[in-house]
């Protein structure tokens, strides 16, 4: 990257806490999201249970009449936004030109909940009753368009779609504007809300979602444990302010971590498997740690992507050892998606900001309920309790259907 850039805003709109402060403190604490579904009857459904966000009622933080106007994905864009923007300092028409900010979200799927009601309100009364606004809210790229309206930004606005990396490489595209001077500011993360009849059903026909742990759902996110079987579907945002490390010291701004790199590859291999050698995400972080001018031995931490599936934690595993040799088994790698579920595309924004934090409190976040490791998976998950000590870097893997791979390094910033 050609200017040094660093994150100095977050929001969050997460199974775990509506803003950041509480989803950080969940983390830290080891805090379980999963609970039975409640937004539809799960009588007839494999998978009852998933991370749900709870408590949040759009109309807290916005505008009743424009949260009306968005699919659930966008009311939680926009609320984790301007929840970045306020922590970050800027003001849009005063200490960012409006034309000099942009949008840049990952979206791995959209308005799934109003595709699926304005489908049933087609087959139910026919096609002149299907709602005017069906098409505005379900194309993902309305998520950053919501959220440039809402806070009057006129630079780049646009979305990601590489699934489950979706996030990730939105924040790494969003660095990339930033350190090439294309604009001074961008608001970049990942937004979803797929737990829907629809999002539900379609994971369990292809085996891929949690269905052991209906009757203990807090225990059914468990990556790299032997008794995994499935991820456990979440949703919501997460959310960072980038700029140039320049503008925010002349700023005085909070600088949380400087993103050092971001690297995306693509299996071409399977559609929804990882390649079995791991071959794209081999590449996507050896390619990330080089940006960032380091040497493999360089990275502390990873946030594994770590999904609690039979295939994904051994691949992402052994993908570790041979990149990283025997430095793998002396960093630490948790997922802390065993607490907060898998996002899909919110998933690498979330992610980013456990990083940021974990490096700004030198704080190792936990895997929870890894009772007993996969024989295939030998490294260092942290198991439970999550550990103090000493962080200078931090990785953020994410993998997508469609073979997609990204990973984000964030670097401890020190003045």
């Amino acid at each position: 990257m050609r200017q040094r850039v660093v994150i100095t805003g977050m929001g969050a709109v997460t199974p775990l806490g509506n803003n950041v402060p509480d989803f950080w403190a969940a983390v830290k604490s080891g805090t379980s999201g999963v609970a039975p579904i409640t937004r539809f009857d799960t009588t007839d459904f494999q998978t009852k249970i998933a991370a749900e966000v709870k408590g949040f009622d759009a109309k807290d933080y916005i505008d009743k009449k424009d949260a009306r106007k968005m699919d659930l994905f966008s009311q939680y864009a926009v609320v984790a936004s301007l929840e970045a923007l306020k922590d970050s300092g800027n003001v849009v028409g005063e200490t960012v030109d409006p034309f000099r900010i942009g949008v840049v979200l990952g979206i791995g799927i959209g308005g799934f909940e109003t595709l699926e009601d304005s489908y049933f309100q087609l087959i139910g009364k026919g096609p002149g009753r299907v709602p005017p606004m069906t098409i505005p809210k379900l194309i993902s790229n309305i998520g950053p368009g919501n959220v440039s309206i809402a806070v009057g930004a006129y630079g780049p606005s646009y979305s990601m779609a590489t699934a489950c990396a979706s996030g990730t490489d939105a924040i790494g595209n969003a660095a990339r504007l930033v350190a090439d001077g294309a604009v001074d500011v961008v608001i970049a993360g990942g937004v979803e809300a797929c737990i829907t009849r629809m999002g539900i059903a379609g994971f369990n026909v292809i085996q891929a979602l949690s269905t052991n742990f209906n009757d203990q759902p807090t225990l059914a996110s468990r990556p790299f444990d032997k008794d995994r079987d499935g991820f456990v579907m979440g949703e919501g945002a997460g959310i960072v302010v980038i700029e140039t490390l320049e503008r925010a010291v002349a700023r005085g701004a909070t600088i949380y971590a400087e993103i050092g790199a971001a690297a995306m590859t693509c299996d071409a291999d399977h559609l929804t498997a990882p390649n079995a050698e791991g071959r794209g995400i081999i590449a996507a972080m050896k390619s990330a740690v080089a940006e960032a001018g380091l040497e493999m031995d360089g990275i502390d931490y990873i946030n594994a992507h770590g999904t609690s599936t039979p295939i994904n934690d051994p691949t992402e595993s052994k993908a570790v050892e041979q990149a990283f040799g025997e430095h793998a088994y002396k960093l630490k790698m948790s997922s802390t998606k065993s607490m907060h579920g898998h996002c899909v595309g919110a998933a690498g924004g979330v992610e980013a900001i456990v990083c940021a934090l974990a490096l700004r409190d030198q704080f190792y976040p936990p895997t929870i309920n890894l009772d007993e490791a996969d024989s295939e998976c030998k490294l260092d998950y942290v198991p439970k309790v999550g550990v103090s000590g000493e962080m200078r870097t931090a990785m953020s893997n994410s993998l997508g259907f469609g073979g997609h791979n990204g990973v984000l390094i964030l670097k401890r910033y020190e003045a």
